[in-house]
């Protein structure tokens, strides 16, 4: 067909229109690579995580994060499970350490973080939690997972409820039985209805007894040992202990402890003077405007240890999946931006897990601190290198025995059984479930 615009005449421009379409034609176009990530955190941590993600997925258009969030870690690891069998893994996970490190890190389907960390951008991470931790790091001390969500046990107290009493200065003494005085005062003077209240029986009760005392909680170096399988065996100072627990409990200057959220919220709208919980919800409470509440460590026996020692580190990392190479080292990317000071820093400060790199701590201002009362002190410590009592445990099948220890410690507390015999059942029962294949 004849060009209508004549033989050999183009119409004026159609040249340059023709190759800038054939130009864009040519351009390849990218499509970013997803990096799932499940998560199960609470409320206020969760909105902080989302926040976070948002952020990277707008600083470039290479790496999109997508977030799934489930309610409960045992939802996450049930979900992980049947996607392992499908081939639908995410690129990472958050998983609890529960003590278990090997039985994590045996599964078919995850590979450690100390892999990325050979080359890549990983590589020169300066991380805050000593390698001598047993929590999320091996034998050797290389990290297994990326310590997004490390906390430890404090005292939270209620300022106000402290004044309210008249106890001056407004903060809760550090060895048990002079903050027996001071709950019996609260409970006197307006706190009536939660003197004292905890989501951690377990380890308020038992593991941190030991660790903040400088005892070992189970032999063999609290299962860190090479060599001989851990042992429990709950001495007459952790007989003392229940026994006073039980006679709190009897007197309402301490409610039944229990595990779960109520808690938590009854602590976020001033409804009890003391609280004992994981460092995680620090971000929760700062939230609270009219909440005027700071830390302190967890109480201590001087006739046990002169200085307290520190709380066992708890909490859960993200672990990498094995999937494919482009999204792990999209995981990867997404990491060592978390890593960067500036999220680092904003992570710590949101949510009270432990931080994740030195630069994250050191970039942390005095003035983040001026409300927090000890914090900063007790965040400090898991830098350098820990006592043996304190560095952590491994014992096998550890989610049975502390599902077990719960349900023991809650007999003693309702008053069905004497605490000697509580805790003989379960120093018997801890050493049957470690040793059961």
């Amino acid at each position: 067909m004849k060009s209508p615009f004549g033989s050999g005449v183009q119409r004026p421009g159609l040249r340059a229109v023709c190759a800038l379409v054939a130009a864009v034609v040519a351009v390849p176009v990218w499509a970013a690579t997803n990096v799932p990530v499940w998560v199960s955190l609470n409320g206020h941590n969760a909105e902080a995580f989302q926040s976070l993600v948002k952020a990277y997925n707008r600083s470039q258009s290479a790496v999109q994060v997508q977030v799934r969030a489930f309610d409960t870690p045992a939802a996450l690891n049930q979900a992980l499970d049947g996607a392992a069998r499908g081939k639908g893994l995410p690129a990472l996970a958050q998983l609890g350490d529960s003590h278990t490190l090997e039985e994590i890190s045996a599964r078919s389907y995850v590979q450690p973080l100390y892999t990325l960390q050979k080359s890549g951008p990983l590589k020169n991470v300066r991380w805050f939690v000593s390698s001598d931790n047993a929590f999320i790091h091996d034998a050797k001390g290389r990290l297994m997972a990326f310590p997004a969500m490390l906390e430890v046990p404090v005292m939270y107290y209620n300022q106000d409820a402290f004044k309210k009493a008249g106890i001056a200065p407004a903060a809760p003494k550090r060895t048990w039985m002079d903050l027996q005085g001071q709950l019996v005062d609260l409970a006197n003077h307006g706190s009536r209805q939660c003197p004292l209240a905890s989501d951690l029986p377990v380890s308020i009760n038992l593991e941190n007894l030991a660790a903040v005392n400088n005892q070992l909680y189970a032999s063999a170096d609290n299962g860190l040992k090479a060599k001989g399988l851990p042992s429990f065996s709950f001495d007459t100072t952790y007989v003392r202990h229940l026994s006073l627990m039980v006679s709190w409990v009897r007197s309402q200057i301490m409610v039944k402890p229990e595990a779960g959220l109520q808690s938590a919220s009854r602590f976020a709208e001033g409804q009890c003077a003391v609280f004992m919980s994981n460092s995680g919800n620090i971000g929760q409470f700062n939230s609270q405007r009219k909440l005027n509440y700071a830390v302190s460590g967890l109480p201590y026996y001087p006739e046990v240890t002169k200085v307290p020692g520190n709380p066992f580190v708890s909490g859960a990392g993200l672990w990498v999946m094995k999937t494919s190479k482009p999204v792990t080292e999209a995981a990867a990317s997404f990491l060592a931006w978390m890593a960067q000071p500036e999220q680092a820093a904003r992570w710590y400060q949101e949510t009270g897990y432990l931080p994740l790199t030195q630069a994250a701590f050191d970039a942390t201002p005095a003035s983040y601190y001026s409300r927090l009362g000890q914090w900063r002190s007790l965040v400090a410590v898991y830098a350098g290198r820990s006592a043996v009592t304190g560095q952590g445990f491994r014992i096998h099948n550890y989610p049975a025995i502390r599902s077990r220890f719960q349900q023991i410690l809650t007999t003693a507390l309702d008053g069905q059984q004497p605490a000697v015999t509580a805790l003989s059942l379960a120093a018997t029962e801890g050493n049957r479930l470690s040793r059961q294949r």
